[in-house]
């Protein structure tokens, strides 16, 4: 399929797909006129990879992770290879720590606010 057909059937922009692919997430195939060919597992594809970002990973993150994911009618559910939970783990803590200094942040200024 080419790229629009494949943007229609995923919702996704045809220059995010061209992004999804100059990052390794996506690959296609090209035609004798040059155009893109991708074949029906990258609506599969697509679908995991704005599951993945919606997660909060970044493209790098999820390069190492999408070998591991798998269609699911639920989004990408993972067959669990090595590293994949140190992986999701390390980018969970990465979370955890940019909340805990949103939270000190937001009482820094919450605390400003109280102040005559």
């Amino acid at each position: 399929m080419l790229i629009g057909e494949l943007s229609r059937r995923t919702g996704v922009s045809a220059r995010s797909l061209r992004y999804y692919e100059a990052q390794g997430l996506l690959s296609a195939g090209r035609g004798a006129n040059g155009y893109r060919a991708y074949g029906e597992e990258a609506v599969v594809t697509v679908t995991q990879i704005r599951a993945l970002l919606r997660a909060g990973l970044s493209t790098e993150v999820i390069a190492q992770v999408l070998p591991c994911a798998r269609d699911s009618p639920q989004g990408p559910a993972f067959d669990w290879c090595a590293e994949l939970r140190e992986i999701l783990g390390g980018e969970l803590a990465v979370m955890d720590e940019r909340i805990e200094s949103l939270r000190l942040s937001r009482g820094a200024l919450a605390g400003l606010l109280t102040k005559p």
